[in-house]
């Protein structure tokens, strides 16, 4: 996926993406949020309004872990949505998210626990 820019504050695109989306096929919901310097980390709520609409029945719901890079350029702000599921090489996720959600990549999650075991760590053990 490509990058989104419109005319907007940063403040203004990181409040878009966490209000509540409706669509014909579902509704999405942002349960949890965090901001890690220019990536803001989402857990979202997807319930299908229609059967078939990822492989969910009328009215399931999933949780997944959205992230969506951050980027200002010319007095516009624009992101980059990604999700768990694309392995997004970015491992700042707060780790209450992974259990808000299941698994859609072991790999990323497992450099999200190396990323926080390496901040724990303390700076002589390095």
């Amino acid at each position: 996926m490509g990058w989104y820019f419109s005319r907007q504050t940063r403040d203004q695109l990181i409040h878009k993406l966490i209000e509540l989306q409706e669509a014909e096929n579902a509704r999405s919901e942002v349960i949890a949020h965090a901001l890690r310097g220019n990536v803001l980390w989402s857990v979202v709520r997807i319930t299908a309004k229609q059967a078939g609409f990822m492989k969910l029945a009328a009215g399931d719901s999933i949780n997944v872990i959205r992230c969506d890079l951050l980027q200002g350029s010319g007095g516009e702000w624009g992101h980059k949505p990604l999700d768990e599921s694309m392995h997004p090489y970015y491992y700042s996720c707060p780790l209450r998210y992974l259990d808000m959600a299941p698994v859609q990549s072991t790999e990323w999650r497992e450099g999200v626990l190396a990323h926080h075991a390496r901040r724990r760590m303390p700076a002589s053990a390095a």
